[in-house]
């Protein structure tokens, strides 16, 4: 049988896992002088002009491949850069006290991965958002790497592993919670006791759902 080695993918395997591990590293790592890896990609990553910007290769390889990436045509990853924090919201005319003013501790009802998967989404509109991971965060803002699919490229559409993608129903995925942190942020991962709410959807149960 023609194929891989089984020397060789283990070589492959510990060398995806030491690139993660290297990640981790780097992200809960303490370097007061910016000088690490992680800190000037930061760096850079402030200094862009755009909140979604294409990338060449995935920064964190091992988890961009758990999730589904691969090198070939029809596929692209972009970085997407969302604000941290809170909404913000403005102070009411009239006068309250501090308690009853409604605007601190107002989040979205979505989390930040979500929102930075959908702007990539509306930005590359002829694509189909397939996952996305986390590759950093400074004082303002929080970075996502996000995987787009191209339904109508020949080599997406003949791919065993992509090829389910390129079907009408599953057409604009990520503004409908279908992607991994969609499902997650759903509650979706979980089943059993404590979840009879939650399914079939968000709207469902008298909007009891998250």
């Amino acid at each position: 049988m023609w194929g891989v080695p089984e020397s060789e993918k283990v070589k492959t395997m510990g060398m995806y896992n030491e690139m993660g591990k290297t990640f981790k590293e780097e992200y809960k790592g303490k370097d007061t002088y910016f000088k690490s890896a992680y800190k000037q990609r930061l760096i850079g990553y402030r200094k862009e002009n755009h909140g979604v910007v294409r990338v060449a290769r995935p920064t964190n390889i091992k988890r961009a491949r758990e999730l589904g990436y691969k090198a070939k045509q029809g596929i692209i990853v972009v970085r997407s850069r969302i604000r941290r924090g809170s909404l913000r919201k403005g102070l009411p005319t009239r006068g309250r006290k501090p308690k009853k003013m409604g605007i601190s501790k107002i989040t979205a009802g979505k989390p930040l991965q979500r929102i930075a998967e959908e702007r990539a989404a509306r930005k590359y509109s002829g694509m189909e958002v397939l996952n996305s991971y986390f590759v950093g965060e400074d004082g303002n803002h929080k970075y996502f790497e996000v995987i787009l699919v191209d339904p109508a490229n020949q080599s997406i559409q003949s791919d065993k592993d992509l090829g389910w993608i390129c079907s009408q129903k599953h057409s604009g995925r990520v503004f409908r919670g279908k992607t991994s942190a969609g499902k997650k942020s759903r509650g979706l991962n979980k089943k059993g006791f404590g979840t009879e709410k939650i399914r079939p959807g968000v709207n469902a149960n008298l909007g009891r759902g998250k």
